[in-house]
């Protein structure tokens, strides 16, 4: 049979580059890479910036960034997404969130890639970051921030009011009375219109409180095994926690919560006071019409507040995982978290980033960044347990209850201890 030579010459060209288009498929440097996140437009905008800056960095690999506004949506997508093996290739876990998914085996330990990374290395993040991501000795994921609990403050509200701005030393009582003198009806029709402040009836709101009045959470903050929430001085602090809703009404109660959130109230001017971790800054930057700062968690006995801090996890299931890695070994280079921490997002876990101007700028708010970084020694971690989530939110519950004058602060601390009960030592 007559072979037509040109015919040979395409077989010969096409057959080995066709045997290669599978290998090309599976080369984790040419990949494309899922990475889920969870948070308001701002926050979307942040994580956008670090996707654009790394495929500026890195062409051959493409980021698809899935934003999931609702942070509930967002864990049930991951819980589900994880659960039936189809999660992205990247997510964002709270430490407080993400044992329940190293007890399961279904997040990849990402020490030994950060041990052979020639980018970064343990010794380069804080410790408090590094500690609350290690699970049986492993770690599972690599933390992007190391927020504190802090006072964010309406500057406008307090000089019109003509009250100095938050001491750096400020206690219990100059917290207290600044809410209530910041709590105005500025109509004369008997409601309320300015609240001195916000914050959620939740554990993670109240554990601070409970730690400066030197009570412990749990009966061992190693091997805890149930909640400690009616020593005197856990109850004194739960008192004075629901107090400033109960007796002096300088927190919106929860009709009025409903009607419109706190947070929502301070970022249109008629809230003084707000809790939150650094979380909300890239929206509180697009705030024009007054100024803000941020000041530390009031003291008591002891000087305390509470880590908030979310880290890259690369789950099991992922296909790409050396792509991945290659991701989130960027985000948390120097380049990285410069980029995210320029936005506003994060207190950076990388310690050369934190303590550099990309963070401290004063002329970006808010002016004084340097309270987070003075807020890390006195900053604790909540237990690291796999149904910590289901604890978090009975215990949650029967606080909000006491919080809006539904019981007592006695009947729903010893209620929320007896219900949590059932979940300490299961799924270990």
């Amino acid at each position: 049979m007559h072979r037509h030579p040109t015919l040979l010459k395409l077989l010969t060209i096409l057959i080995p580059t066709s045997l290669l288009l599978p290998l090309a498929a599976c080369n984790p440097q040419s990949a494309s890479v899922s990475f889920m996140v969870f948070g308001d437009p701002a926050e979307f905008a942040a994580y956008q910036t670090l996707v654009d800056a790394f495929q500026a960095e890195h062409p051959e690999i493409a980021i698809e960034l899935i934003h999931i506004p609702s942070q509930s949506d967002y864990r049930k997508r991951l819980a589900a997404d994880l659960a039936a093996g189809t999660p992205a290739d990247v997510v964002l876990i709270n430490y407080r969130r993400y044992a329940q998914f190293a007890a399961q085996g279904t997040l990849e330990p990402l020490g030994p890639y950060l041990a052979q990374s020639e980018l970064i290395a343990e010794s380069d993040f804080y410790p408090q970051s590094i500690q609350p991501f290690t699970w049986n000795g492993q770690l599972m994921c690599i933390p992007q921030n190391l927020s504190s609990l802090v006072v964010y403050y309406n500057k406008n509200l307090f000089d019109a009011a003509g009250l100095s701005y938050p001491a750096d030393d400020w206690t219990w009582t100059d917290f207290r009375q600044t809410a209530q003198a910041l709590t105005l009806d500025l109509d004369g029709d008997g409601q309320i219109d300015q609240f001195g402040l916000g914050m959620e009836p939740s554990l993670i709101r109240l554990a601070p409180f409970l730690w400066q009045a030197g009570a412990e959470l749990v009966d061992d903050p190693d091997y805890p095994t149930a909640l400690n929430l009616n020593s005197p001085e856990a109850l004194r602090a739960a008192h004075f926690f629901v107090d400033l809703s109960v007796a002096d009404h300088s927190v919106p109660d929860a009709e009025e919560e409903a009607a419109e959130e706190s947070e929502a109230r301070f970022i249109n001017g008629s809230m003084a006071m707000f809790l939150n971790s650094r979380r909300g800054v890239p929206t509180y930057r697009e705030i024009s019409s007054f100024e803000w700062d941020v000041a530390p968690m009031p003291q008591d006995v002891e000087r305390a507040s509470i880590l908030h801090a979310d880290a890259y996890c690369l789950p099991a299931a992922s296909e790409v995982k050396d792509a991945a890695w290659t991701f989130i070994e960027y985000a948390n280079s120097p380049a990285g978290q410069t980029v995210i921490a320029a936005t506003g997002r994060t207190v950076p876990s990388l310690i050369s980033v934190a303590e550099s101007p990309a963070f401290l700028d004063p002329q970006l708010a808010p002016a004084n960044s340097q309270v987070f970084l003075s807020e890390l020694p006195y900053i604790r971690a909540l237990p690291l347990l796999p149904n910590w989530a289901d604890i978090e939110e009975i215990a949650g519950e029967e606080l909000m209850r006491a919080y809006y004058g539904q019981t007592t602060v006695e009947d729903a601390m010893l209620t929320a201890m007896n219900r949590t009960a059932i979940y300490f030592g299961v799924g270990e």
